[in-house]
């Protein structure tokens, strides 16, 4: 398995589509619930994230945030006192074949801020099963939503528990930089802004109430201008 596919796999497991303790598929199918995941997995080691929706930011704004599901999903396979030493195993192999730099865990979220949705992509074929919900190039917002556990409350859950509040989080964090952090200011400054033409659509769409009937590429094709590209 390459590193690219583990973490894939390790994606999978935080969207409950897999899990550590047993071979196959948990969530796999529309409108399965925890009890469909516990009558297959009765004492599972890994839960899932709790409402489908997993942040990609520059930085770890949330509990959702998609590093700290993956610091927990290794420490749960491999254990907690060889988990330094997995992040520099994982992130060696990923600058080996990325461009990136910096500590272990700025390299692995790099990854998944710039690669890991291409990779996913290119891996199903343009039928993709994660799908990244993105504010455009400054990717002040990112998240993932794993599409056989969306439901028309997804989107609404995404503005206000996420969106609205990360928006919040970049002013306050603007408020706190100084007369002489004027390229900081002015990186979130621009994120704030795509943030809230990000929030124009999404909230128009969440109104909307979109049902998934048709195949991925008409599904994917109903979030057009809130979903990275294919």
């Amino acid at each position: 398995m390459t590193t690219e596919a583990f973490v894939s796999y390790a994606v999978g497991c935080m969207f409950g589509r897999y899990s550590p303790d047993k071979e196959g598929f948990i969530f796999a199918n529309k409108g399965e619930t925890i009890k469909d995941l516990l009558a297959k997995v009765p004492a599972p080691s890994f839960m899932h994230d709790d409402d489908n929706i997993i942040l990609v930011l520059e930085d770890e704004y949330f509990k959702d945030d998609i590093i700290s599901g993956f610091r927990r999903f290794l420490k749960v396979t491999f254990g907690a006192e060889s988990l330094a030493e997995n992040l520099e195993f994982i992130a060696g192999a990923l600058s080996k074949s990325k461009k990136g730099g910096g500590s272990p865990e700025k390299v692995i979220r790099d990854y998944f801020l710039k690669s890991f949705f291409k990779d996913h992509v290119k891996m199903y074929k343009k039928r993709p099963i994660y799908w990244l919900f993105t504010s455009g190039k400054g990717r002040g917002f990112n998240a993932l939503v794993y599409m056989h556990r969306y439901d028309k409350e997804t989107l609404a859950k995404m503005r206000t528990d996420y969106l609205l509040e990360l928006e919040a989080k970049l002013d306050a964090r603007m408020g706190m930089l100084g007369d002489d952090s004027g390229a900081e200011k002015g990186k979130f400054g621009k994120q704030v802004k795509e943030l809230m033409a990000y929030d124009a659509v999404l909230n128009n769409e969440a109104q909307e109430y979109i049902d998934l009937d048709d195949g991925v590429v008409v599904n994917y094709a109903k979030f057009e201008g809130l979903v990275g590209k294919i």
